[in-house]
């Protein structure tokens, strides 16, 4: 009965664990600055529901579709180069079927372009946001690299959260759980991670000590203190202190929005040495 009894725990904890993994996962998503900004405005008693595109990769210009069928309505956008002293130039949105279709130049990595969609019916303009939306381009990441990463990191911070339930709840030994953790993180975040940066901004590694990228870092600092839990772990299986301390790190760390700040291009310094 004991033993049933510590099986259904076991079951539950786990159950608990992706439910947690998964809740943080839509956070991070849902605060990532890359991820597609969503809203709708009221034109004349019609709906248009918008997501304005926030990333994009690749070597072609990046497009930005609004679902807008009544071909009464018109649409311009609004852009010029993040960090510059660039003026703003204006362009008509074409149509494409029940789409408008804005098209923003193509730029290298780690470059970014601020923009305003304004919608017009009837000569009355309507902004779809109050502040310029700003898209960044990164290089196109192959699939075989991507999917591995996000799974890697995917199973460390639901194994991590095992561990943290397991310390509460059974108090058993998570040295085999820490081994998980550090294993994956190693695969996704510190094997697989900068593949990934390679290809979408041509660089390895531009977190600490080459660099501020918060990625990076954050990357660094988790796994840090997971080899740290494993270390002591297998001196002293039964020791919870550290394998708290890793999954809280884990934890804070993943309510910090996934790409912010991130590597960009700066073109008023550039601009500033050309006039001098």
């Amino acid at each position: 009965m004991k033993r049933l009894n510590d099986k259904g725990l076991n079951t539950i904890l786990w159950v608990f664990a992706i439910c947690i993994t998964i809740g943080l996962v839509i956070y991070q998503r849902s605060t990532d600055p890359s991820y597609p900004l969503s809203g709708e405005v009221l034109i004349e008693g019609e709906t248009i529901n918008f997501k304005l595109i926030r990333t994009f990769g690749g070597n072609r210009d990046a497009l930005v579709r609004l679902n807008v069928p009544n071909n009464d309505i018109n649409g311009t956008i609004t852009l010029k180069q993040y960090k510059s002293y660039d003026d703003w130039s204006s362009m008509e949105m074409f149509r494409d079927g029940n789409e408008l279709v804005g098209v923003i130049p193509n730029q290298p990595m780690t470059g970014k372009v601020e923009y305003i969609i304004t919608l017009n019916k009837n000569d009355i303009d309507y902004e779809l946001t109050v502040d310029p939306v700003i898209i960044s381009f990164k290089g196109e990441v192959p699939r075989s690299i991507l999917i591995p990463h996000i799974f890697f990191m995917f199973m460390a911070l639901l194994f991590s959260l095992r561990v943290g339930l397991e310390v509460f709840f059974r108090k058993k030994d998570t040295k085999y759980f820490t081994g998980v953790v550090l294993f994956t993180l190693f695969l996704g975040g510190l094997l697989l991670g900068p593949l990934v940066q390679k290809y979408a901004f041509d660089a390895y590694w531009t977190g600490w000590p080459f660099g501020h990228d918060t990625t990076n870092n954050k990357t660094l600092i988790v796994f840090i203190f997971w080899v740290i839990a494993w270390f002591v772990l297998r001196k002293k299986p039964k020791n919870i202190l550290w394998p708290f301390i890793a999954v809280i790190v884990m934890l804070i760390v993943y309510a910090i929005p996934h790409s912010m700040p991130g590597s960009e291009i700066d073109h008023t310094k550039q601009q500033t040495e050309e006039k001098k």
